[in-house]
């Protein structure tokens, strides 16, 4: 009697809703450069994510997107994690076994993604997940999310229905985004778990929630992914800016989409092995647009920062050509019923490198003075007027400063987070 067809009652009788499931958690997958591809074998990586809202019943997806190879899932876990900072350990009794229809093992197509059956499991707001992944055979790691800022565990063997792995690995040696070389294995570590730095195979969680709940993606580079933040303390703005909604009793997930290095208008394109060494920066912000946003589960609201990366490039794009990449992706989020909200970027004065010139600057300022009174967003997030130093306005005022005059502090962070207007989403 439940199974109605669109426009009957179970569209429109709320007692026969089904819950919606909603993004509680996202990681934008990059390739590989070829310095930095390792192999796993006969080994589980168990990785911690941090949900945005609670629900039940959750799914992970998997992606192999980057991958030039298949990817083989011997077996799976996901449970809720004990302990803090870099553990990886279980709370007891709380891990559930992942399948696939109905099956233990699956296999992630190259090029493809994979998401798992629901699990038996109530997942709480603001709560931390450890999913394993238990790869048996030799598996070349060509899908990532590089720097993730929280501490990941490989360990020899099958460690999916362990609780406890009694490793603490936070100064350890890490493999993956701190290692160059072409085989950083934990096989070449056959007694210990080794510490890692990034996401592998991972990019989503999705939890039922109830049906006035929706999702807020967070698209943007390094500030967004949380560069120079306090590591395995979830301070990325996104996760700050979900603690607020939860605090406020807004339903709304927050998935942060964010590249370190990530330029809106150009990137490197190309599976493993074919993007060159600059892989890690992702796609261009126009390419990826539909598969870290608009493919996301239930969004309804997209924070955009992007563009300074932009404008540090040799030859950086006009103010124009700026301005025009950011009305396409204004144009596609509003064809699927989205809500953009544009970020002003923040200052940069003060930092090495090309950014840094009166030309990037004036650009910089034309293209906040558009996002802020042009009404193309539906909305703005003034992460600048948020972030500069009143004394020195093309400066990140000290307090907020991580140091290297372009990424916030821990503080500076928060300050973005307070930035956003909580009554967009309610």
């Amino acid at each position: 009697m439940l199974a109605a067809t669109p426009g009957t009652a179970g569209q429109r009788n709320p007692t026969l809703r089904a819950p919606t499931r909603v993004g509680t958690w996202a990681a934008p997958v990059t390739a590989q450069p070829v310095s930095k591809v390792y192999t796993l074998a006969d080994q589980t990586v168990r990785q911690v994510v941090h949900a945005s809202i609670g629900g039940d019943q959750p799914q992970v997806r998997f992606s192999n997107e980057f991958g030039a190879h298949p990817v083989r899932i011997g077996a799976a876990t996901l449970g809720l994690r004990a302990g803090s900072g870099a553990s990886t350990d279980l709370v007891p009794g709380t891990g559930q076994p992942l399948t696939f229809a109905g099956r233990p093992d699956a296999i992630i197509p190259a090029g493809g993604t994979l998401i798992s059956d629901s699990a038996d499991l109530v997942v709480p707001p603001g709560g931390d997940l450890v999913i394993s992944l238990y790869l048996p055979e030799r598996t070349e790691v060509g899908t990532v999310t590089p720097l993730a800022y929280q501490t990941n565990l490989v360990a020899p063997g099958n460690l999916t229905g362990v609780d406890k792995t009694g490793a603490d690995k936070t100064g350890a040696d890490k493999i993956g985004a701190d290692k160059t070389g072409a085989d950083k294995t934990a096989t070449d570590k056959a007694s210990s778990a080794v510490a890692q730095s990034s996401y592998v195979f991972l990019s989503g969680v999705s939890v039922r929630a109830r049906r006035s709940t929706s999702a807020i993606v967070a698209f943007g580079d390094s500030i967004t992914r949380g560069a120079r933040t306090v590591e395995n303390a979830n301070h990325r703005w996104p996760d700050l800016l979900a603690a607020r909604l939860r605090d406020g009793n807004i339903d709304r997930g927050v998935l942060n989409t964010g590249i370190s290095r990530n330029r809106l208008l150009s990137g490197p394109i190309g599976r493993t092995g074919r993007a060159g060494s600059s892989a890690w920066a992702g796609e261009s912000g126009l390419r990826r647009f539909e598969r870290d946003v608009l493919a996301q589960p239930e969004v309804s609201h997209v924070i955009v920062l992007l563009g300074v990366n932009d404008l540090g490039l040799v030859t950086p794009p006009t103010i124009d050509q700026l301005i025009a990449g950011h009305r396409d992706l204004i144009s596609r989020g509003r064809a699927a019923g989205l809500k953009m909200i544009g970020g002003t970027l923040l200052p940069f004065g003060g930092y090495r490198g090309r950014l840094d010139n009166p030309e990037s600057r004036a650009k910089r300022d034309a293209f906040n003075a558009w996002v802020r009174r042009s009404g193309e967003y539906d909305a703005v997030a003034d992460f600048d007027a948020a972030m500069r130093d009143p004394a020195a306005p093309y400066r990140i005022l000290p307090a907020y400063d991580s140091g290297d005059h372009l990424h916030p502090g821990d503080a500076g962070m928060a300050a973005m987070a307070a930035a956003v207007p909580l009554n967009l989403f309610e």
